[in-house]
């Protein structure tokens, strides 16, 4: 065994889990499973991403290693149902982005010992339309913007940098599914990589968006979350 989540839970909401492998260790994105102020109990796996080894041990240099209220394995805290997760091929950094409650989808840039909030800030609001209850509003010091939002949730699945030579136009371009409304997401990066554009592609078929993932020949490949689940394979017209 590498990694088991603590603690075990029989909760069927907010499983997260995206796995990346980055300079050596294992990052392991985690959702809140459903308990919302779990997610700053650093204490728990709950609602955190994860960094290890990949035979499972602890990277000395993790942010709570010997702090005796904390796991070790921890490398940022305050995410709720993390969905995505990719290494952004000109910084070397790691993306993840994570489902609000209704509004509120982001993307984060998970650093060492950081908290993002949830659900003490939050751009959404309960299903219900009510306020979420342990929400203080959308920022507070100390805790971390996303880099990116969404007021109205896409509900994001998957994520992929495009980085290939075949297809200019979609350079510097970050491609991101959408599960509630059927798109796929091509989100266009400066060199800064703030998001400056957003276009939805596949949006007429109206299929749920589960993940996508770039080729090594340029293409674009997309996975379908329907009884009849398609694999498309995505090009430009020349």
């Amino acid at each position: 065994m590498v990694f088991r989540q603590q603690p075990k839970t029989s909760s069927r909401h907010h499983f997260g889990s995206r796995l990346v492998f980055l300079d050596g260790h294992l990052f392991i994105t985690l959702g809140d499973r459903g308990e919302r102020i779990e997610a700053q109990n650093t204490g728990n796996h709950l609602g955190t991403v994860v960094r290890i080894r990949p035979d499972g041990s602890i990277p000395e240099d993790n942010p709570l290693v010997g702090r005796p209220d904390a796991r070790p394995e921890i490398w940022s805290w305050g995410h709720r149902n993390q969905q995505g997760a990719a290494v952004n091929p000109w910084t070397g950094a790691l993306w993840t982005h994570e489902h609000g409650p209704k509004g509120g989808d982001e993307i984060n840039l998970p650093l060492a010992g950081r908290n993002y909030g949830w659900p003490i800030i939050t751009y959404g609001i309960n299903y219900s339309g009510l306020p979420i209850p342990e929400a203080e509003g959308v920022a507070r010091e100390g805790l971390e913007q996303p880099w990116h939002h969404w007021a109205v949730s896409p509900a994001i699945s998957g994520m992929a940098f495009y980085d290939h030579e075949r297809f200019p136009a979609w350079r510097r371009s970050l491609f991101i599914g959408a599960l509630a409304q059927r798109a796929l997401i091509r989100l266009s990066l400066d060199d800064a990589s703030r998001v400056v554009a957003e276009e939805r592609l596949l949006e007429a078929q109206g299929w749920r968006i589960r993940d996508v993932r770039c080729g090594p020949d340029g293409a674009v490949w997309v996975l379908t979350d329907e009884d009849d689940g398609r694999l498309l394979r995505l090009e430009l017209e020349a």
